[in-house]
C-alpha cells in the first residue's frame, strides 16, 4: 500500500483549472461543472460566482504544519470565511477560481489531499477525535484511520463506485464518528479488535449499519474495505443516481441478514484471492510529558498522558474567525507535539497541552461555545450550498441569540443539529433535538420553515434515528427554543433528565408551533 504521491495528484489541476475557467466564462453549465468539479473536493457556491473548496484531514488529524498552511492561506488569500465539517474536513468559502487553483497546489505540498473530497468517491475517513489520548477509549484507532485513508485513495479512480463512500473509527461506544452506521464502520472493542458494519448511513432512506463481521484483527481491516466496494460493484444500483448509496442495498438485496451474507460473499473472495492486504499500522507516540503546571475549566479534558491535556475549542456553527485560527496556529509553533483534532460535531480540540500551554489556548479560543447548547451543530446554509433550502447558520445564530437574551441555562438545552436539506449534512437525525429545512404553508402561501426531529441518539447500542414531529416556522424556533429551556430549567434538572422523567414535555411545548 502506497499513498499517492502529491506530484501524481497535481498532473489533475490542469484540466480542473480548463473546466473551471469555462464555467466561470458561462461556457459550462452549473450541472455540468458540479459532476466534474466534485472530484477536486471544490464547487460552485450557490449563484455560481464563487466557489468553495474541501481540504482532507485524514481521521480529523490537523497537525502543526497542515494548520500551518491553512493559515497561510488563509492570510495570503484573505479569506473571510472557513467551516469545521461534520466530517472532519476543514472547508474554505467565498473563493475566486485563482485561489482555489493555488491553494489547492500548495495544499498539496502540505499533504494535504483535496481530490475525491466531493463527488462519487470515497470521503475524508473518520476517527475519534481524542484517539490515543482519551482516558476511556478502548484502544487508539487512529493509526488504523490513517492506514484506511491512505488506502482508499487508490480507489479514487476505480469503476463503479458508490456516492460518497464514507468509511468511519470508533474508539469507544460514544460512537462520535457514527461507525455504525456508516457505509462501512469500525467499531473498537475491549479487547483491542473491530467489529465491522456496513450500508448504513444518515439523510435520505436513513439506515443503521449491518453487522458484517466480529472480533476483527486491525491488521486486515483493508480486506474489509476492498470486500466493501466489491459489494457495491456487484450489487450498488447504478441506474438511479438517488438510490447509489450503500444503505439502499439492504433492501434491493432483502434485508439485512441477505446483506450480510452478500458481503461475506465478496469478503471470502478478498481473503481467497491471495492478494496480501495485512498492514502494520506503526502507533503514533508522544514523547511531551507534563511539566508540573496545570489547567482546569469547562473546555479543559485531562489527557491519559500523565500532567497532559485536551483545550476544546467550538466556533459558533463550526466556522472560527479566519485572525483567531491564525493566531492559534501561530501559537502553537512554539508548543512541541500539539496538534489540533476535528471532531464530527463541529468541535476542534487542542491536544497534548501542559497546563501553561492549555491556559494560553483557552485564552486564544475564548470565543468559543459557552455552553452545550451553544456547541450545536450545522451544515453551512442554504446562503452557500447550491442544494441547501433553508440558511441553517442563520436559525442557529439567531437561536443562540435569543437563548443568551432569555438567559437560559447551561445544559437546560441540549446540543441540536440543524441541516439545511434532507442531506443531513448536520447530522439531524441523531441529535436529541434536530431541524431539517423545509417548507410550511401559511395562507397558502410557502413559508421557510423546518421540520423539527426529536430524541435521536449515536451512541453504540443505543442508536436512534429522530422521530419526526412536524414542521415549525423559522421565524418561530427561536421562541420554541426559549419556551422549552425556560421549562426545562424551572425544573431544576438538564434536558435528559427532564425528558426522561417526562417524555410528554417535550411534545406539549411544540405543539403550538407545529399547528
Amino acid at each position: 500500500m502506497k499513498m499517492v504521491a502529491p506530484e501524481a495528484w497535481k498532473e489533475d489541476i490542469a484540466l480542473f483549472k480548463e473546466k473551471t475557467d469555462a464555467f466561470y466564462a458561462g461556457e459550462l453549465d452549473k450541472g455540468a461543472y458540479k459532476a466534474f468539479s466534485g472530484y477536486y473536493g471544490s464547487y460552485a457556491q450557490k449563484g455560481g460566482k464563487a466557489s468553495m473548496l474541501r481540504l482532507r484531514m485524514t481521521a480529523g488529524r490537523v497537525t502543526r504544519e497542515k494548520m500551518e498552511y491553512t493559515a497561510k492561506a488563509l492570510r495570503q488569500y484573505d479569506i473571510k470565511r472557513l467551516h469545521f465539517t461534520t466530517c472532519q474536513t476543514i472547508q474554505l468559502h467565498d473563493l475566486r477560481p485563482d485561489q482555489v487553483y493555488g491553494i489547492m497546489e500548495g495544499a498539496l505540498n502540505a499533504g494535504i489531499v483535496t481530490i475525491g473530497g466531493g463527488g462519487d468517491y470515497p470521503r475524508n475517513v473518520m476517527c475519534s477525535p481524542l484517539s490515543g489520548v482519551e482516558q476511556d477509549e478502548f484502544f487508539d484507532v487512529l493509526p488504523w484511520a490513517q492506514a484506511a485513508g491512505e488506502y482508499l485513495m487508490s480507489f479514487i479512480k476505480a469503476e463503479k463506485m458508490p456516492r460518497k463512500l464514507k468509511v468511519g473509527f470508533s474508539n469507544s461506544p460514544k460512537n462520535l464518528t457514527h461507525a455504525t452506521f456508516r457505509d462501512l464502520g469500525f467499531a473498537a472493542r475491549a479487547d483491542g479488535l473491530f467489529d465491522v458494519y456496513s450500508a448504513g448511513g444518515l439523510g435520505n432512506n436513513p439506515r443503521f449499519g449491518v453487522k458484517v463481521a466480529e472480533a476483527v484483527q486491525p491488521e486486515k481491516i483493508l480486506y474489509y474495505i476492498k470486500a466493501m466496494w466489491l459489494t457495491f460493484c456487484a450489487y450498488g444500483n447504478y441506474e438511479n443516481r438517488g438510490k447509489a448509496r450503500t444503505r439502499y442495498m439492504q433492501d434491493a438485496l432483502g434485508g439485512p441478514e441477505n446483506y450480510a451474507k452478500a458481503y461475506r460473499e465478496k469478503l471470502d473472495e478478498v481473503l481467497c484471492s491471495g492478494e496480501d492486504l495485512t498492514i502494520v499500522a506503526e502507533p503514533i507516540t508522544f514523547d511531551k510529558r507534563g511539566d508540573g503546571s496545570t489547567a482546569q475549566g469547562r473546555r479543559v479534558l485531562k489527557q491519559k498522558q500523565d500532567g497532559l491535556y485536551t483545550v476544546q475549542w467550538h466556533p459558533i456553527g463550526g466556522q472560527p474567525a479566519p485572525e483567531e485560527f491564525c493566531a492559534l496556529s501561530d501559537a502553537l509553533t512554539e508548543m512541541p507535539g500539539v496538534e489540533m483534532r476535528l471532531a464530527p460535531d463541529e468541535t476542534a480540540y487542542i491536544i497534548n497541552l501542559t497546563g501553561n500551554e492549555a491556559r494560553k489556548v483557552l485564552e486564544l479560543t475564548k470565543n468559543s461555545a459557552g455552553t452545550l447548547f451553544e456547541n450545536s451543530v450545522s451544515c453551512i446554509g442554504a446562503r452557500i450550498c447550491q442544494v441547501g433550502l433553508r440558511d441553517s447558520q442563520a436559525l442557529l445564530a439567531a437561536c443562540v441569540e435569543a437563548a443568551r437574551k432569555a438567559g437560559i441555562p447551561d445544559k437546560a438545552l441540549p446540543q441540536i443539529h440543524i441541516s439545511g436539506c434532507p442531506s443531513s449534512c448536520g447530522t439531524h437525525q441523531i441529535g436529541a433535538l434536530g431541524f431539517r429545512g423545509g417548507v410550511k404553508s401559511v395562507d397558502k402561501k410557502p413559508q421557510p420553515a423546518f421540520v423539527l426531529y426529536v430524541n435521536g441518539d449515536e451512541r453504540q447500542g443505543k442508536e436512534s434515528m429522530g422521530r419526526e414531529l412536524g414542521t415549525i416556522l423559522e421565524t418561530e424556533i427561536p421562541a420554541f427554543l426559549v419556551e422549552l429551556g425556560t421549562a426545562v430549567a424551572k425544573s431544576g434538572m438538564d434536558f435528559d433528565a427532564w425528558n426522561a422523567a417526562d417524555p410528554k414535555g417535550l411534545e406539549q411545548i411544540a405543539e403550538r408551533y407545529l399547528a
